[in-house]
This record gives structure tokens, C-alpha cells and sequence, in this order.
């Protein structure tokens, strides 16, 4: 069994939010996605992740704003990782 990674970048901290970023990396060798590389999400929201069978193992955890820098730009803090475990070539 070979492993696959999906790292979505959602609008907020629910599942249910916008993807707004991405990466896929196939452990299976069957694609070599890349950055950039498509200007639609693979799923519209975390959710659609899920009920297509990715398995979420790691969500980041949730920081409130430093007093003064709520609207300060930085990394993408909603981040999800799931995985996929499927045969490989």
C-alpha cells in the first residue's frame, strides 16, 4: 500500500469552508502533481475531502491573533492534511 497526502488550505477552521490553497503529493507514483499546476481546488471544501474516502489525519491548531495584528497577512492558518492508502505501481 502506497500513501498519498492532500494538504488543503481552508477559509476557516470548519471542514465545511472554501479550499483557497493546496498540495497533493502521490506516494503511488502514478502522478507527479506539482504547484500551480491546476486553478481549481481538487475539492471544493474539506468535507468533499472526506466523503470521497481521504482520511483526515492532522488539522493545525487554532491561535488567536496576537492584540493588534488580527488583520496582519502570515501563513495560511486553516491547514488539513488527509491521506489515501491505495495499491502502487
Amino acid at each position: 500500500m502506497k500513501q498519498q497526502v492532500l494538504v488543503l488550505y481552508l477559509a476557516s477552521s470548519a471542514l465545511d469552508a472554501d479550499v483557497v490553497g493546496w498540495s497533493r503529493y502521490d506516494g503511488t507514483g502514478r502522478s507527479h502533481p506539482t504547484t500551480g499546476d491546476s486553478d481549481e481546488p481538487p475539492y471544493a471544501t474539506g468535507l468533499a475531502a472526506l466523503q470521497d474516502g481521504w482520511r483526515l489525519f492532522q488539522a493545525s491548531q487554532l491561535h488567536p491573533p496576537y492584540p493588534g495584528h488580527e488583520y496582519d497577512t502570515s501563513f495560511l492558518k486553516h491547514e488539513f492534511f488527509f491521506e489515501k492508502f491505495e495499491e502502487g505501481r
